[in-house]
């Protein structure tokens, strides 16, 4: 069951965004813009793979959300002898009823916490895809609906490479963000030795929003407005990703529209009705770096995606509109 709030609900966007954001940030420090990008993930209904080194707090990150939204949260720890039917679920034979009946899999939460998602064989990997997109899983043909909202927060180490299956750009393609946390400031390690080095650090994070808070805190970021000329400019970072001689694969349609969702939720964290070419501009290395595909001189010369991004903005105009 969910866990009960301890504060009043807020229903004003920025204050409840705000809110989620300090919570969290009590374990994870010195990462404000980190946190915060990853409560747009969330309240854009996407969800978000962490990308980084062991030892930076990507699991306690994840925890820390789902701890935060006093919402159902499960843990997956994916190993190369972890099966399909451990994620989505098995029809079982009941003797005293004799007959099969569904047993739900760790996948049957609110947030579902994939821990080293690429160390999981490509056929377990898969298994989450339906669930990822479509909110559902299907089990011998019958299909079953996953509770909302819904989240998958999956981790990864980038420079451990054996006994891993990199994920397929299917995969990656439904991730609506990939970020990174990278090693804190010296100030904020000290801060971390001062202030966890005696107990656990998720223990300060406590739930300061309820289920049905968060479905409208979604609900109320769709309704942001976006202009003609926003939507035209988004169009054009993806068009322009296509263009890219760098690039063998570029941003698609399913990307804009991450785009376009993740910048509705930075308007209203921001206290705004519209959308603005910056909102767009700032959340592009997170929601599209990963969906790209680097041509083979790019990768020999050690391109990143973002750094072809960069290279794209100096190219595009920007029509200012509400």
């Amino acid at each position: 069951m969910p866990v009960a709030s301890r504060r009043p609900n807020r229903t004003d966007f920025p204050t409840a965004f705000g809110e989620l954001a300090s919570d969290v940030e009590r374990a994870i420090r010195g990462k404000d813009e980190t946190v915060r990008l990853a409560l747009t993930c969330l309240l854009a209904e996407g969800h978000l793979l962490i990308e980084d080194v062991p030892g930076v707090g990507k699991t306690l990150l994840a925890k820390c959300i789902a701890r935060s939204i006093g919402c159902t949260w499960r843990r997956i720890q994916f190993t190369p002898d972890l099966l399909p039917t451990d994620v989505t679920g098995v029809n079982v034979f009941n003797q005293q009823k004799r007959a099969f009946e569904f047993r739900p899999g760790a996948v049957f939460a609110n947030v579902v916490l994939g821990d080293e998602l690429n160390r999981a064989s490509p056929k377990t990997q898969s298994a989450l895809l339906e669930a990822m997109e479509e909110r559902q899983v299907t089990v011998d043909g019958a299909t079953h609906e996953l509770a909302r909202p819904f989240m998958v927060i999956a981790t990864q180490n980038p420079i451990e490479h054996e006994g891993t299956y990199p994920l397929p750009a299917a995969q990656l393609d439904r991730f609506l963000m990939r970020i990174a946390i990278g090693y804190p400031s010296p100030e904020s390690e000290v801060d971390v030795l001062h202030t966890h080095g005696d107990h656990v650090a998720i223990e300060e994070v406590e739930p300061v929003c309820e289920p049905r808070v968060l479905l409208a805190m979604m609900g109320a970021a769709r309704k942001v407005h976006v202009s003609e000329s926003v939507h035209t400019y988004i169009v054009s970072i993806a068009g322009a990703t296509r263009r890219a001689p760098d690039l063998s694969l570029g941003a698609s349609p399913r990307a804009s529209l991450a785009l376009l969702r993740a910048a509705r939720v930075r308007a209203a964290a921001a206290g705004r009705d519209y959308v603005t070419p910056d909102d767009v501009k700032r959340l592009v290395p997170a929601t599209l770096a990963h969906r790209l595909v680097l041509s083979p001189e790019a990768e020999m010369n050690g391109r990143a995606g973002e750094d072809i991004l960069a290279d794209l903005f100096d190219e595009l105009p920007v029509s200012v509109g509400r």
